[in-house]
């Protein structure tokens, strides 16, 4: 198990379309599927964000229209053939080695394949494929062959083929799929050309392709595909590559012309693969410098690995100027038919703390849409914004009217356009966006307000009850769409519905004051819901909506295992709607947006006093009654069990990690990964078992990792402050520095990134000011209106105070919460307090030996390939050496690796202790001969336990013998 390769052996021909879904390539504007270039049996998929187009076809005798994200040409063939022979595809070839793997790290598709044609001729196939990061108009595809017994031409036939439709969904394709029309093909020099446009959105799609080969090429353009042919002559035992090189281009994109001559463009000026690889490595590499997640178990951080890369094909910088959003299936497939639902709400809160302008780009996304939804609302009778359960291109409502149960072969009523809880959805990510940014534009305060004003609409103050209802919708569950044998589907009173329509309506009343359009009369009504909103209760659980309670059960022995129960129930003549059977969390989702305390203080505020054991019985009730026949199900059970039953929430992650991998819902992933089941895992990991919390006061963690999950390392981005975060045994770490220890602490920072807990140097600083002014604890207790006990805690024990307990302190001692808290260790050079009558003493070797010895954080300077590179690494001395960890292939290795045995290279190490308390220091500056530790010692220098940086594996071990050391200690009155 490697947890950064994604590999399969051998050819599985059934197995083929998971592959291409899990081993898709992308980059944000388009992805494609892993489709091989030469096979029979595949499902080609080319998608990119926010092009769509709508058909309309016959279905059981009505006429329906539904938009899709439409396929584009396809990029990817290319076969060969040795002499005599037909063209290679695997399924029919005599395959002697067959090997397919997934680089997440460098974002690389490598198939690797040896075949013997009909005449005993063996030849070896590599190919490597990439979707550009750098560049997200390129792609490209190298084949490499080598004839190991044999010598002769091999035939290579390439082409760009538009004659394809959206087709990769089994039971869609009763419906039109035939987007692309208009079609056109051209040769220009050494390049070929293809254009299509879209039947109704009038999208103009133009590809460009580039062959590179050691052979003069054939170019044909025909009427929907432009091939390419190259005869290469082969000399047993030599390789010879070929590389086409696509650009692809619409006209939705900016700064062109027109799509079919940026395309030819963009394409004659792509540079040779190599080239081309590196860049797109290198930009891989800056997005995992801000979206690593490691832990230490392999078989779950390949899965993390998987996830965060497949959400960052589909989300990607280059998305955050796109008027796209994010869809539920990623551009991996054409499930969904690529429409935006609300799976965001489980996206963005991992994208808000290290992408936020692409979380910024995703709200924007809504909020063009905001008129469509007003309009939406009007129609309705509302007031405000009513988004649409599934959007497309221009925030119409696009969810179908009819859908086909595969198991029945029935085409059934579709009512999940009652899901008006895409709304609450919505404004959840305004506020998370805001709490972690501290930016609330005005385009934001408006989105949000919208949405209030639609949900406060929506709310019909009931008379007899003096409370207000919200009627006939659906919530998060989908299998109860209506009350069984009504005439009309929807439900009253939807529990996460109308807490959530509290929770939105109070922080509108927070943001009314700063958004002029709010009038005066109206944030009074709102503050009346707030207080008398609707929610029912039964057998000491919240019910899920109104009449829940008088459902029979379902026989779950009889049904044990069946996902999908609205699908099977169906079948049998059954109906879902008739039991307590739930598809996935709904109450509960109350339990993953809400903390415990936060629930029930809305339920106090209501007039629903509640005991602390509500939310474990609610939680029991529901999990006991759900069949998880959806992704995100195992994701939010595993949440909200994070903290009641720690080995059941375990299971149910690892099933959330594993569900697209293993495919647990059963076909499902091949028409498409699911992005927020992958997301949420992320933000699971991060925000619940980490305890992370962004508040206005600042950033909380309150850590409760699983055992089995070891260390988990990550940085984060708060309110432009980068936080490196790592946590294991009950320990934290962040940005190097000891936190705590233990589950259930909280740990404080201040939002100009300064640690507030953990270190002891507060303690330590407090103490030194009280000396320094001639205190007692007393005096100082006295000054800053705390215990005197509380003083000496302070001073002796790691600790967490208050913002505003720091402040007093600082007050009473006479100088800033700033200094006390460290904070100059972050100002810009040259700004640091200095001391008033310096000194410096230089330090012989022994002590400089003695200050370094017990190791810690150092700088290794060098030389790079970029210029002078300066790196931070943690390091021990170990037998007169200088050891500490880096990656293979990383700047250190790569740029330090001369491949020229006896040639050393020297650097510079430096390890610095600053106290600006104490107004004084030492630095010590170490220069000798780097080299990569041998494999045959690594045995010998892992007993100096050092461990990286910044976290993760980093198993290239450095040595740095000490040739020259110099000293100097700084004394300051």
């Amino acid at each position: 198990m490697t947890p950064w390769i994604l590999a399969y052996e051998g050819f599985d021909p059934d197995g083929e379309r998971l592959r291409e879904a899990l081993c898709t390539l992308g980059n944000g504007r388009f992805a494609t599927r892993g489709a091989t270039p030469d096979g029979l049996r595949r499902t080609p998929g080319t998608y990119a964000a926010g092009v769509y187009n709508r058909l309309t076809s016959p279905v059981a005798g009505k006429t329906v229209t539904n938009e899709d994200l439409v396929n584009l040409p396809d990029w990817l063939p290319l076969t060969f053939a040795t002499p005599g022979c037909d063209y290679f595809h695997p399924e029919d070839s005599d395959l002697l080695e067959y090997h397919h793997a997934l680089d997440m790290h460098a974002g690389v598709l490598t198939r690797d394949l040896r075949w013997r044609d009909p005449q005993g001729r063996i030849t070896r196939v590599r190919q490597r494929r990439v979707v550009s990061m750098a560049d997200s108009a390129l792609a490209a595809l190298e084949t490499t062959f080598t004839a190991e017994n044999w010598s002769g031409p091999l035939r290579v036939l390439s082409a760009v083929d538009g004659d394809v439709r959206n087709d990769g969904v089994a039971r869609y394709r009763d419906l039109r799929g035939d987007h692309l029309t208009g079609h056109a093909t051209g040769v220009e020099d050494d390049l070929g050309w293809l254009t299509v446009t879209t039947r109704g959105s009038g999208i103009t799609v133009a590809l460009a392709a580039r062959v590179d080969a050691p052979a003069k090429q054939e170019l044909t353009a025909e009427p929907a595909r432009v091939t390419s042919c190259h005869v290469l002559d082969l000399v047993e035992g030599e390789t010879a590559a070929v590389t086409k090189v696509v650009a692809l281009l619409t006209s939705r994109d900016p700064a062109i012309h027109d799509p079919r001559s940026a395309a030819v463009r963009r394409a004659r000026l792509a540079p040779r693969f190599d080239e081309l690889l590196a860049r797109h490595t290198t930009a891989w590499d800056r997005l995992w410098d801000r979206a690593r997640m490691d832990v230490t178990e392999p078989e779950i951080a390949q899965a993390i690995h998987l996830h965060v890369f497949h959400v960052l094909q589909t989300m990607s910088p280059h998305t955050a100027d796109l008027d796209a959003g994010v869809p539920a299936r990623g551009l991996h497939g054409e499930a969904y038919r690529g429409h935006v639902f609300w799976d965001e709400l489980f996206v963005l809160p991992w994208l808000n703390l290290r992408f936020p302008d692409v979380s910024r780009g995703a709200l924007r996304y809504r909020w063009r849409r905001l008129d469509e939804a007003r309009a939406a609302a009007r129609a309705e009778g509302y007031d405000g914004a009513m988004f649409p359960w599934q959007s497309g291109s221009d925030g119409r409502e696009e969810t179908q009217t009819l859908h086909l149960n595969p198991e029945s072969g029935r085409w059934l009523p579709d009512a999940s356009h009652l899901q008006r809880h895409v709304g609450l959805a919505i404004a959840y990510n305004v506020w998370q966006y805001h709490l972690v940014t501290g930016s609330m534009p005005d385009w934001c305060a408006e989105l949000f307000i919208e949405i209030a004003r639609f949900f406060a609409s929506l709310a019909v103050l009931d008379p007899a009850s003096g409370r207000y209802e919200i009627r006939g919708v659906m919530g998060p569950d989908e299998y109860q769409t209506g009350y069984p044998d009504a005439g009309s589907p929807g439900l009253d009173n939807n529990a996460y519905t109308n807490v959530m329509t509290v929770w939105l309506l109070l922080r509108a009343l927070e943001i009314a004051p700063s958004v002029p359009a709010v009038g005066s009369r109206e944030p009074a009504r709102w503050a009346d819901i707030t207080r008398r909103m609707r929610v029912d209760f039964h057998d000491g659980v919240i019910s899920q909506f109104t009449g829940y309670a008088d459902l029979p059960e379902l026989d779950w022995e009889r049904h044990r295992g069946v996902r999908r129960l609205d699908r099977a129930l169906e079948a049998e003549g059954d109906d879902v709607n008739r039991y307590k059977a739930a598809k996935q969390a709904d109450t509960l989702m109350l339990f993953y947006l809400l903390s415990g305390d936060e629930l029930l203080g809305i339920l106090d505020r209501l007039g629903y006093p509640a005991d602390p054991g509500l939310v474990r019985r609610t939680v029991a009730y529901y999990l006991e009654r759900t069949s998880h026949g959806s992704t995100l199900s195992a994701l939010v059970h595993a949440w909200v069990l994070a903290s009641t039953d720690r080995a059941t929430s375990w299971n149910l992650l690892v099933e959330a990690l594993m569900s697209d991998i293993k495919d647990v819902q059963g076909g499902t992933t091949e028409e498409g990964i699911h992005l927020g089941a992958m997301a949420g895992t992320l933000d699971l990991l991060q925000r619940c078992y980490l305890g992370l919390e962004v508040r206005d006061d600042g950033l909380r963690l309150d850590p409760l990792l699983p055992d089995r999950l070891g260390t988990l390392s990550l940085p984060i981005l708060v309110r432009g402050t980068r936080f490196e975060i790592e946590a294991r045994d009950g320990m934290v770490r962040v940005n190097g520095e000891t936190a705590g220890r233990g589950t259930g602490r909280t740990f404080t920072f201040d939002q100009g990134g300064t640690i507030m807990a953990g270190t002891g140097d507060l303690g330590r600083r407090i103490a030194h000011h009280r000396e320094r002014l001639g205190l007692t604890r007393e005096q100082v207790a006295e000054r800053a209106k705390v215990s005197a006990g509380y003083v000496e805690y302070l001073e002796e024990t790691p600790a967490s105070p208050t913002s505003e307990t720091v402040h007093r302190l600082a007050e009473a001692l006479g100088t800033t919460a700033d200094d006390l808290l460290g904070g100059g260790r972050e100002r810009p050079p040259g700004r640091g307090p200095a001391a008033a009558s310096p000194s410096l003493e230089k330090l012989d070797r022994e002590e400089c030996l003695r200050l370094i010895s017990p190791g810690g954080i150092g700088r290794v300077a060098f030389n790079g390939s970029h210029g002078p590179t300066v790196l931070p690494v943690n390091y021990k001395l170990h037998q007169g050496a200088i050891i500490f960890r880096t990656s293979y292939g990383g700047a250190m290795d790569r740029d330090l690796r001369t491949g020229m045995e006896g040639v050393e290279i020297v650097v510079g190490f430096e390890i610095d202790q600053i106290d600006e308390a104490q107004r004084e220091g030492w630095s010590v500056l170490v220069q000798g001969p780097f080299h990569h530790v041998p494999e045959e010692e690594v045995a010998e220098v892992i007993g100096a336990d050092v461990t990286p940086w910044a976290g993760g594996e980093r198993l290239l071990y450095i040595r740095i013998i000490p040739q020259q050391i110099t000293g100097r200690r700084i004394h300051g009155l």
